[in-house]
């Protein structure tokens, strides 16, 4: 019997509930592992602490967990479950990827991230993919799940519930955030060909059955914002830890990129796609075509 271990942070809950239906309809001895961090991040947020964590996710530092305890060494797989915060992965997943005996673990052993997102996760992936292959791991397959919402609906939606605590549509006009329930419930299929993986021992071509599902789909517009946001977002975490020698003077820097990033979304990003699409898409499109299908690979560009 395969041993598999399933382990992730999930803020809302919303993590937990993709994974165990994805897990269903696996067969093997799964350990499930919800990792928490020392100091709890609350749910709902609150706008100041939800914008305050950005220069250390960023950043990719490392915070305190909770000891975890795993009942075995070594497994046939390990499914790795995570959120994206910020282009980033979340603090707890960056520590848990940074975490010795997790790392102990990781090491020579495939492993399948599974990623709970809004919409934006590709450079959250490739910092999760180096994280790996540092501590020695063999990603094998990557299946994130978003919000297929339009971009800025999708971004009022999000804060509406990271902010409230409630998954509702916001003035009985914006979709539903998260991940669609549907989605979730078909995790399940996900998880089948994850079994069929194992049964055949290929994990080494689980990522092309993952993506012949044709269940996973790169947005050309967030492709284009997520190349450049990242490294603004680095600018900006740098300034603030620079700058916020204090906390008034944190919180004031803080504040200062709340508002930049409302403005970017809300105003300046929708100009800048425009152009993109009018006048520069039509002329890159063997470039775009060239990084959707890096990004849809579990391959790893060389520092």
């Amino acid at each position: 019997m395969k041993q598999i271990l399933v382990i992730s942070y999930s803020q809302s809950g919303q993590l937990s509930d993709l994974l165990s239906n994805l897990v269903s309809t696996i067969k093997g001895e799964i350990e499930v592992i919800s990792v928490q961090p020392k100091t709890k991040f609350s749910f709902p947020w609150i706008s100041h602490e939800f914008f305050n964590v950005m220069p250390e996710t960023v950043l990719e530092k490392e915070i305190e967990l909770n000891e975890i305890m795993f009942k075995r060494e070594n497994y046939d797989l390990i499914i790795f479950g995570y959120q994206p915060w910020f282009l980033s992965p979340s603090l707890p997943a960056t520590a848990l990827l940074k975490n010795d005996k997790f790392k102990k673990i990781i090491n020579n052993t495939p492993i399948v991230t599974v990623i709970g997102a809004r919409n934006m996760w590709l450079n959250s992936q490739e910092s999760v993919k180096y994280l790996i292959k540092d501590a020695g791991g063999v990603l094998v397959g990557n299946i994130p799940f978003v919000d297929r919402s339009p971009n800025l609906l999708s971004a009022v939606s999000i804060l509406h519930w990271m902010l409230t605590g409630k998954k509702e549509r916001k003035f009985g006009i914006f979709p539903l955030p998260g991940i669609s329930n549907k989605d979730i419930l078909e995790a399940s299929l996900f998880g089948e060909i994850i079994q069929k993986s194992l049964e055949n021992n290929s994990l080494e071509e689980l990522q092309k059955e993952v993506l012949s599902s044709n269940r996973v789909n790169i947005n050309t517009n967030i492709l284009f914002i997520e190349s450049r946001a990242k490294k603004i977002f680095k600018i900006w975490a740098n300034q603030i830890i620079k700058k916020g020698s204090t906390p008034r003077k944190r919180r004031i820097w803080v504040n200062l990129f709340n508002y930049y990033l409302l403005i970017a979304l809300f105003v300046f990003a929708p100009i800048v796609l425009l152009v993109f699409n009018v006048l520069i898409r039509p002329f890159t499109q063997n470039r775009i075509t060239k990084n959707k299908a890096y990004f849809y690979s579990i391959e790893l560009i060389k520092k």
